[in-house]
Formats: C-alpha cells, structure tokens, sequence
C-alpha cells in the first residue's frame, strides 16, 4: 500500500473552462484592459476530471504501515518497506487494507461519534463471509466509507487514482516526507510512490532515504526544499542518491523526469481606469506541482513590467495541493506571519505553520473570490487578509477546511480518508463556514491601501 498526494479539489465532472479575453499562459504578451470591463464581469468555471463534489483536500501524506520490511536497525524510525517479491492480493485482504487505514488515520469531524470500538465490530461483520469478486469487494469498500458519514471520504477506483500523477511535486513520481529521528534531526523518506513512474521504474522504492540530489546532500532540507531540486524540464534526468530501507545498501539513480501537470497560472499586465497605476493579474486556476514555480515567474515578470498592484485571482479554483498553498501564501507574508493552524489525530496534522522567509513582493493585493474558491485556495486567502496583506472581493468562499490524504490500495485503486482539519490564523475555522470578503466589487485602489493600513494598526495594537 502506497501513500500519495493528497488533491483538494471540489468538482467531479470535467467542466469548460472559459478564459477573459486575452489572458495568456507562460509567456505573456502585455494587454492594455480596463480592470472593470474585464475581471469581475467574466466568470470562470473549472472542473477537475476525477474528483466528486465535494472531495478532498490536500496535505502532506500520512503513512500506513505496509506488510512487510527488509530492514531496521536501532536509529531507524517507524518506516517499513516492502519486498520486490509480488503479492497475491485477496479480496478479503483488500477490504482489511482499507479498513485498517480507516481506523488508524480517519479523524471524524461531524457528529457520528466514531469509535475504534464499533469500527472493529465493522470489521468482523465485514469479512464473516467469503468476499467472491473484486467488484465485490471494492463495492464493500465504498459502503464502508460512505458508513462514517463524511462526504470527503471515498473510494478511488484504479483508474481515478492513476490521474493522481497530476500532483506530482517532483515531477518523477515520488512523494516526500520528513521522518524526525531520536536526535530530532530529519531525515527525507519515500513516503509515495506511483507505480511505473519513472522513479518507480529506475529502482527508487518505497521507504528508501534521499541523501543528495545532483551531488548536493539534502540533509536539513525540508521536504518541499528537495522537491524543487527534483523538479526540472520535461525529459530531462536528475541523480538521486538513496539509501534502500533503513540500514540498506547506498546507491546513485539515474531518473528521467516526466512531468504530466500543466501550468494553473496565467497573468497580464492592466491598467486602473484612470490610468495611474499598472496592476499586475494572476490567475490561478489549482494548485498542483507547477503552481509555485509558475506564480513566482508571473509575479516577477509582472514586477518587470511596472505593477504597483496585484491582483491574484482564486475564483473557481477548487483547491489543489495544501502544501503548494502554503508555500504560495508564505510569497506575501513577512517572515514569522502565521500562515495556517492545523488539527488531526496524528501529531503532524497538530501544529502552526509560520512563514519563514520574506516576501515576494510588498505591493497591495487584492484577492478575487467566489464560492467556488475553496480548501487550499481558502488557506491562501485566510492568510492574505488575516495577516493584512490582501483585501477580499467578490463572495463568500466554499467553506472547505478539511485535510484528506489518498492512499493507494494493493490493487491499485486507492482511498481517500479526511484526517485533519484547519483554522485561520485569527482562529475562524473555514469548514462550513467559508470566509466573508471585504468587498463585493473592486474598491479603488487608495481604498485598497487605506484598508490595509487600518488592518495593520489594529493588529498592531
């Protein structure tokens, strides 16, 4: 069983997607448009191609113990690693894999008393009888899940769960985790890993150890760090020297990169319609792996060509990678701005996220928002206003304040399990509740930098 990344999307079927007039991909060419005529009069809809309204969001990926491990010595952690050998897959074994995953990660957060009690009685219930098919048996799974009463929870079928390539953050088919040791240093785990991806395919294998990239040691850096070492041009390849299980042999692996995500950003240059200001637009459709990257190249171009505003545009974005969000919302803040509070059963769900560098930029921003804004877009928006960096405009977000992670099951298919949940960093809990705006329509911009002015003092004191 395989952990994986985790989307944050709210929309199952696959939507049009309906673009303002001359708005550009990587790279842009500049247009001259009134803000009015052209960013809130147009209404954009997009739909991701494999989730369920509503469906999960997104987080760094919580381990499941596998069935097997090769290796363990007395400073290793809790990190197995399956053999190379094949497994027969029981339907009855499959249906277990499950439901273990429910009881040692799902976090109920509605009102349905979830107790480890009445889930094992689920589980001899479940398996008294022989289960004769695999359909069988995936159609046991999905009664299970829809059983806890959470919406986001559900089952992936192998081919739903094969387009999670999609969130690759390394662009090789593996995902990241920071495995703390006995001397609270960390080290970077393997904790996900798509089947016949190219990291897959080279010999990179689940619960190994990165050690350098490129030659250069990775000890220190953060999961997120490493990610972007990993990342570069489609067909191009990056060495990766790993270390296999705990106490397993060292070596150097050749991986040729494979991209599938495309760009989520588009941005232009406008003008105010008094003509006194250039305004930098950015439109950010998901947050999935290239989403960062791609911000920032938007952001500085943009910062080339004279904006003295900004506007992020984060209406219909359903959400994405709750990582890449948090990374995008630490290019406002100044360092040591909270960014997001986060609660779950497992203790790496329960902390507060701060920023930890400095800003991108320093200029007023304005975030566009509507109720299809949600879940990773919501933690961006929070962030902005809550640290008095943005103002909100348009209507109250979607209300998604929940963190599922996907696991792949032995057959491929996969699960997703809700195992956290987030807060502002003014303590407002997002789920069910959306974030009100600051204005329905777009203020001027003296207003803009007026409310901000007022927000800091306040929060200041």
């Amino acid at each position: 069983m395989n952990v994986w990344l985790i989307p944050s999307s709210l929309c199952t079927t696959t939507a049009s997607v309906s673009k303002p007039h001359h708005l550009h991909h990587l790279p842009i060419i500049p247009t001259k448009l009134t803000l009015h005529n052209t960013l809130l009069a147009t209404t954009l809809s997009f739909g991701f191609l494999f989730t369920s309204l509503p469906s999960p969001s997104s987080a760094i990926p919580t381990p499941h113990s596998p069935s097997s491990e090769t290796c363990r010595d007395a400073d290793s952690s809790d990190v197995t690693v399956p053999t190379n050998a094949p497994e027969v897959v029981t339907n009855e074994g499959l249906v277990q894999e499950a439901w273990q995953i429910v009881n040692d990660d799902f976090l109920d957060t509605g009102r349905h008393r979830w107790s480890h009690d009445t889930w094992q009685l689920k589980k001899q219930d479940l398996l008294s009888n022989s289960i004769q098919t695999r359909s069988k048996a995936h159609n046991i799974i999905k009664r299970m899940l829809a059983s806890l009463g959470d919406p986001y929870t559900r089952y992936l079928s192998p081919e739903e769960f094969s387009k999670m390539a999609r969130y690759d953050m390394t662009g090789i088919g593996i995902n990241l985790r920071e495995v703390n040791d006995d001397n609270g240093d960390h080290r970077l785990k393997v904790w996900g890993l798509i089947l016949d991806s190219p990291a897959h395919s080279a010999g990179v294998r689940q619960g190994d150890e990165i050690l350098a990239v490129n030659n250069t040691e990775v000890k220190g850096k953060s999961a997120f760090e490493v990610s972007s070492l990993l990342q570069g041009p489609n067909g191009t390849s990056v060495t990766i020297q790993v270390m296999h299980g705990n106490c397993g042999p060292v070596e150097s692996i050749e991986v040729q990169r494979q991209f599938v995500a495309r760009t989520p950003v588009s941005y232009r240059m406008e003008q105010t319609d008094s003509g006194a200001a250039q305004v930098g637009y950015i439109r950010l459709k998901e947050f999935n792996a290239l989403a960062r990257k791609d911000l920032v190249i938007a952001t500085k171009r943009l910062q080339d060509m004279g904006a003295s505003y900004f506007i992020l545009d984060l209406r219909d974005n359903l959400g994405g990678l709750v990582q890449a969000g948090i990374e995008i919302a630490k290019l406002f803040l100044n360092k040591g701005d909270m960014v997001i509070y986060t609660v779950g059963r497992d203790p790496q769900f329960q902390q507060a996220v701060v920023s930890d560098t400095s800003p991108l930029i320093r200029a007023p921003v304005v975030v566009l928002v509507n109720d299809k804004t949600a879940s990773a877009s919501e933690i961006v928006a929070s962030a902005l206003h809550d640290n008095c960096r943005a103002v909100l405009v348009g209507k109250r977000t979607f209300g998604k304040g929940l963190i599922q992670s996907v696991f792949e099951l032995q057959d491929g298919s996969g699960v997703v399990i809700t195992v956290g949940k987030y807060v502002t960093p003014k303590h407002k809990d997002i789920n069910g509740n959306g974030i009100e705006p600051d204005f329905q329509k777009l203020p001027a911009w003296d207003d803009v930098s007026q409310h901000l002015t007022k927000c800091s003092m306040l929060q200041q004191g």
